[in-house]
């Protein structure tokens, strides 16, 4: 089974999406699944990781509402906040909820940039193994470094990095980057999604090979059954199409064993988020 372990839907809302800018005015609209099911088809995909935009429990039941509704979104990735001492009684509520894997918070909007490392937002990723929960870890660069440290607080709880931790992709940037991912992938139940990719580049002038060299670091750190493809469709559209997200990935794994595409492409994200 193929999978697409990274893309969002919204109804845009001008306010509550304001991190849309003009200049993404591409993305500036409802992206719904109708809009996401002939793209998936059209290149074998049998479903979808449907992850949280906006930070609230009316976002985790927008998804799950989507989800319900359409058979090929597989799993989301939702939000809740880990910081309330009432965190449990919430994740309970929302166990009952199959489709739900996972939950997200946008660390990489964070003002404190070890936001993380707050005792009670680590009182709320305890909590998450009790409830049999994943948790995505978005980031910037500069957040890397936090991350090894306090995964370690974790050691049964399975925790992905989105978007290879945004690398500086336009500037050339890797030695930090490389140094700090290869930290973490020294933990075993630290994933990383390849998705976000183009968006880290030059929108309008990226081409395959500024993005080997970052690929080379994730596949040599993570390994082939450590690694899922996702395509971070519609934020994808700001620097390209859902098709040439995907082509770089195609590309890059072309010599790679049939095996390990598959898990990249999909049994990797299946065993991650243990999806039906």
């Amino acid at each position: 089974m193929r999978i697409d372990a990274h893309q969002h839907f919204w109804k845009y809302d001008p306010v509550r999406d304001n991190w849309i800018t003009e200049e993404m005015s591409v993305i500036k609209r409802d992206f719904l699944p109708g809009d996401l099911h002939p793209l998936l088809e059209e290149n074998d995909f049998d479903g979808c990781v449907a992850v949280q935009a906006d930070q609230s429990e009316i976002e985790t039941n927008f998804l799950l509402e989507l989800a319900k509704e359409n058979n090929f979104i597989k799993g989301v990735v939702g939000w809740i906040d880990l910081c309330d001492e009432n965190r449990s009684e919430t994740l309970s509520y929302y166990r009952q909820f199959n489709l739900l894997k996972g939950v997200r918070h946008i660390l990489q909007g964070e003002k404190d940039r070890a936001f993380m490392l707050r005792p009670a937002f680590k009182n709320g990723i305890h909590a998450l193994k009790e409830f049999n929960f994943t948790y995505d870890i978005l980031i910037f660069p500069d957040q890397l470094k936090y991350i090894p440290d306090w995964v370690r607080n974790f050691p049964g709880q399975k925790f992905v990095i989105d978007h290879m931790a945004k690398p500086l992709i336009k500037n050339k940037e890797i030695n930090n980057w490389k140094k700090d991912i290869k930290a973490v992938a020294q933990h075993e139940n630290v994933f990383c999604k390849l998705s976000g990719m183009i968006t880290e580049a030059d929108w309008k002038n990226w081409k395959q090979e500024d993005l080997v060299p970052y690929l080379d670091v994730v596949v040599e750190s993570f390994g082939t059954h450590r690694i899922m493809y996702g395509s971070d469709w519609p934020v994808c559209l700001l620097a390209g199409s859902y098709n040439s997200v995907l082509n770089v990935a195609t590309k890059y794994f072309s010599s790679f064993t049939e095996n390990e595409k598959q898990k990249i492409f999909g049994m990797n994200a299946i065993e991650f988020y243990n999806l039906k």
